[in-house]
């Protein structure tokens, strides 16, 4: 026998093609209508040159940046102190792409009606592609409101920091065509717990808004530490103080400020997150002395409300990639897509999917309206609760789309684990679970209105008895007062629950708001995906979230 005849010992079938190229704002029925709904309708030719990069290079660099993980030099060749985090290409490309099309920038300098929705529509689709790089991203974009606060400071870095040129180079702020911005917040003993760093800030003359200082002390967390500079927490004389912290002296030389190490992450492969030590590092106070929790906190909203679009992306990948796989794998001689409770799972998927979308474009659509009262109200709310609802639903969510996928999502050639190991750090960064249920009561307590503007916008459950119903229940826990801590958790899932339901019934497609309000106001809420209930249309829910590519 020739044993060369054997060589090929199989024929290779059953196998599902590549959804390399995709356009991911093409294939995305609900991100076209929710965008459009809220607004940014006018940004659709945008969203699709950005759906079509996202979907080809931009997801191929994704692997690569997170293959090829950024390194930390503390010295240079000749032993000279030099603080860099080297980045793979790809991980450059991917934030050229981004800055070149206004993710950090759009909304602050194109501020037309529905920007915020526009610039979320497109944050979405760059997080599909690789989420790592949305860290700096993020935290330049949210700098602006903070750095307009204290305008001799923001003459200079405001240009930079909304240029639409991306220039990684390592130089003093004056030599550079654009600039990112990172954060330093969180001490080791402290952690979400900020009032208790112990940073302290020295002034070099006078002191006050906008005057010099040097900086004593430590991050535990300081993401993304190649930024120009840092928004950062120390404590004056009057108390806890914001800081604007550049990598370079005014006389072009290096701050003093060193990085200890890169953390060693779960996810987030492809950004860098570090440890800091400021060492007499100069830094220029932002806003008002001892009111830095207050300065930085509009900042905070924004890093949380981009932790929502993050969740959703990676929920909306996640999903995409398993329809993508059960359209085309067969089991038994028939395509997975088509047997039932594949379709139950699917479409479960699906309504979580839309709903997670539906609820962070709305938020999009409340900050493109800062002026209106309601809306004010409805965002100090809503971006509490949609951070902690959406952040907690997509590891689950991502887990059982890797699951329909079999072995084929749980191997690295599969984009499925990169998304489930990122999945948790949008609900860890920016304040864990318990924190944002707590910041959900500190709104309702303490801020009037609040509470009455939830249930303006919730309404009488719009035609819906089982919404209705839900929403009374929901007023009569908060008249309930008793052990309301306790309760925090299961309170803010209902206020989630509530507004998906609503803003799903508002759109009007019966066969999405029926299913998600059968299955999510009906005590299956806690169960795994997959338990829809009888009755459901689910071939419509399924042609609508994961349309054949185009």
């Amino acid at each position: 026998m020739n044993a060369s005849q054997h060589a090929e010992t199989h024929e290779v079938f059953n196998q599902v093609p590549s959804l390399d190229g995709a356009n991911l704002y093409r294939v995305d029925l609900p991100l076209q209508e929710w965008t459009q709904r809220f607004g940014g309708g006018w940004a659709e030719q945008r969203l699709d040159v950005y759906g079509g990069l996202a979907g080809g290079e931009l997801m191929a660099a994704g692997f690569l940046a997170n293959e090829n993980k950024p390194l930390f030099k503390s010295h240079d060749r000749y032993g000279h102190r030099v603080d860099l985090v080297e980045f793979h290409p790809a991980y450059h490309q991917l934030m050229r792409t981004a800055i070149a099309h206004g993710l950090p920038s759009m909304p602050w300098t194109d501020p037309r009606a529905g920007a915020q929705v526009a610039r979320a529509a497109m944050s979405y689709l760059h997080s599909q592609a690789e989420a790592g790089s949305g860290c700096p991203l993020t935290m330049t974009f949210a700098s602006v409101p903070a750095l307009k606060l204290q305008g001799d400071v923001g003459e200079k870095w405001l240009p930079k920091i909304l240029s639409s040129q991306y220039d990684p180079r390592n130089l003093p702020i004056e030599q550079k065509t654009g600039a990112t911005i990172g954060m330093a917040m969180t001490e080791k003993q402290g952690g979400t717990d900020v009032r208790a760093n112990t940073t302290r800030a020295y002034p070099v003359g006078l002191g006050g808004p906008g005057q010099a200082y040097e900086l004593v002390g430590h991050k535990w967390f300081c993401s993304a530490p190649m930024c120009d500079a840092f928004l950062t927490l120390a404590h004056t004389s009057k108390g806890l103080t914001c800081f604007l912290l550049p990598r370079h002296r005014p006389d072009g030389t290096r701050n003093e400020f060193y990085i200890q190490r890169l953390k060693n992450k779960l996810g987030n492969c492809s950004n860098a997150s570090s440890e800091v030590e400021f060492r007499g590092a100069l830094a220029w106070m932002i806003g008002e002395e001892g009111r830095g929790v207050p300065t930085i906190i509009e900042m905070v909203s924004l890093t949380r409300f981009d932790c929502m679009i993050g969740s959703s992306a990676l929920m909306r990948q996640a999903l995409i990639q398993a329809a993508h796989h059960c359209a085309h794998r067969q089991v038994g001689g028939r395509l997975l897509s088509e047997q039932p409770l594949m379709q139950n799972v699917l479409a479960d998927l699906a309504l979580e999917s839309e709903a997670a979308l539906a609820l962070t474009l709305r938020m999009g659509k409340a900050l493109d309206n800062p002026h209106d009262e309601q809306e004010d109200k409805f965002a100090r709310l809503v971006t509490a609760v949609g951070k902690y609802w959406i952040c907690k639903r997509a590891p689950a969510m991502i887990n059982e789309a890797a699951e329909c996928m079999g072995g084929a999502g749980y191997v690295e050639d599969s984009i499925l684990p990169r998304l489930y190991r990122e999945a948790p750090v949008n609900s860890t960064w920016e304040g864990s679970g318990n924190v944002q249920c707590l910041d959900v009561l500190r709104a309702l307590s303490k801020e009037p209105g609040v509470l009455d503007a939830l249930f303006a916008e919730l309404g009488d459950g719009h035609g819906d008895a089982r919404l209705k119903t839900h929403i009374a229940k929901l007023q009569a826990d908060f008249r309930d007062t008793a052990d309301i801590q306790y309760r925090a958790r299961q309170l803010t899932e209902d206020v989630a629950l509530a507004l998906q339901a609503k803003l799903l019934l508002e759109a009007g497609n019966a066969a999405v708001s029926d299913a998600f309000i059968a299955s999510r106001l009906s005590g299956q809420g806690g169960r795994v995906y997959g338990t829809l209930p009888r009755g459901l249309d689910v071939e419509v829910l399924l042609a609508r979230s994961t349309p054949h590519l185009v």
